[in-house]
């Protein structure tokens, strides 16, 4: 356990990456300390559970690290097989903070995929999950929230009293494509797969120095499929893709029915390669399509991140790539602990473009 003041306690969901940040730690700080808080997890057959912990987190500047949407863990329950889901990762974070006892001098939760995220705002007669469970947080002692490539940053406005700290992988994304596969920044067009992508589809536009392109979802506002209105057609507006290379750039890939139609579309539209980029691929209903989709030709290649869980079968596949955010996470919890600003990691268009030119 570690003599410092700083602890992290990493949940059994982010294992495997908590043990890269713990890593990159002893490098960005010279030592071979170690700031692993260990704790035991237990689970009732009934799906009820509890955390201890095994170290003293007493004055620890105590960072919590979770993915929501790991689906790779399961116990049993009543006899039979039971994946964790979103809300039972989220109960634990809270068991996490409980445990502590109130010893801990200060805590932040790291959880990139942000619980609930999508269902950030009221539209009707419908619950606002993610900024209840932003409250309870704040309301269990939690100082500081920090999360990736948030569905809607202004999520934030429901805990106005909270540090709330979202960041990009875009830059690590583009240094990871620039240094593996430069020669696809060639006659390049970034594509939005629907309007609310676009602020990051500018964001990539403006660093490789190209124009952008938007596709408008059509939906059928009169139906509603698995809680949404089902889209009815994609239809795209901006410069002709024919013979260029594409990025189609977004937040997350759920099922992924809509980025591949997206894919389709551009493919009969004449461009040469189509690479899809996404912070968070979850695949919500398997891969595949996906696989099928690529041996098929509809596109090159999937830029992802390891900041939520993919399983090991997906990233052995030749045209998946998964770029490693834990040294980002790791400077992040050293910039917090030694009280430094963050605003190097918010602003670093200038290094992005700089490492860009040198291509």
């Amino acid at each position: 356990m570690s003599k410092s003041n700083l602890g992290i306690l990493v949940m059994d969901n982010f294992k495997e990456f908590g043990e890269k940040v713990q890593k990159h730690l002893e490098k960005i700080k010279g030592t071979d300390e170690k700031y692993l808080i260990h704790f035991d997890a237990t689970r009732f057959a009934n799906g009820e559970g509890k955390i201890t912990l095994k170290d003293s987190v007493r004055e620890k500047n105590l960072f919590i690290l979770s993915d929501v949407g790991n689906y790779g863990l399961e116990y049993n329950y009543h006899g039979k097989k039971h994946i964790l889901s979103p809300d039972e990762h989220f109960q634990d974070i809270k068991r996490a903070i409980s445990a502590t006892c109130g010893h801990a001098s200060k805590i932040s939760v790291i959880t990139p995929l942000l619980y609930e995220s999508r269902q950030h705002r009221r539209k009707s007669r419908e619950s606002l999950d993610c900024a209840i469970a932003l409250q309870e947080l704040e309301r269990l002692g939690v100082k500081n929230i920090i999360t990736f490539d948030v569905h809607d940053p202004n999520v934030c406005n429901s805990i106005p009293n909270l540090s709330f700290d979202n960041f990009y992988p875009t830059n690590t994304i583009l240094e990871h494509i620039i240094q593996n596969k430069p020669e696809i920044f060639n006659n390049t067009l970034i594509v939005s797969p629907d309007m609310s992508a676009m602020e990051r589809a500018r964001y990539y536009a403006e660093i490789i120095g190209c124009d952008v392109g938007v596709f408008y979802k059509r939906r059928d506002l009169s139906k509603v499929i698995d809680g949404k209105n089902p889209i009815v057609a994609h239809v795209y507006m901006g410069t002709d893709v024919k013979d260029k290379n594409i990025f189609v750039v977004d937040d997350m890939i759920a099922s992924g029915g809509s980025v591949l139609e997206v894919a389709k579309e551009l493919r009969e539209k004449g461009a040469k390669e189509i690479y899809l980029v996404s912070t968070f691929s979850l695949f919500t209903e398997g891969i595949e399509k996906f696989k099928k989709a690529y041996e098929n030709g509809l596109f090159n290649g999937l830029f992802t991140t390891n900041l939520s869980y993919i399983p090991a079968e997906f990233s052995s596949l030749e045209w998946f790539n998964v770029v490693d955010l834990s040294e980002m996470v790791a400077v992040i919890i050293d910039k917090l602990d030694k009280r430094e600003s963050l605003s190097s990691l918010f602003n670093s268009k200038k290094e992005i473009f700089e490492k860009f030119r040198k291509k």
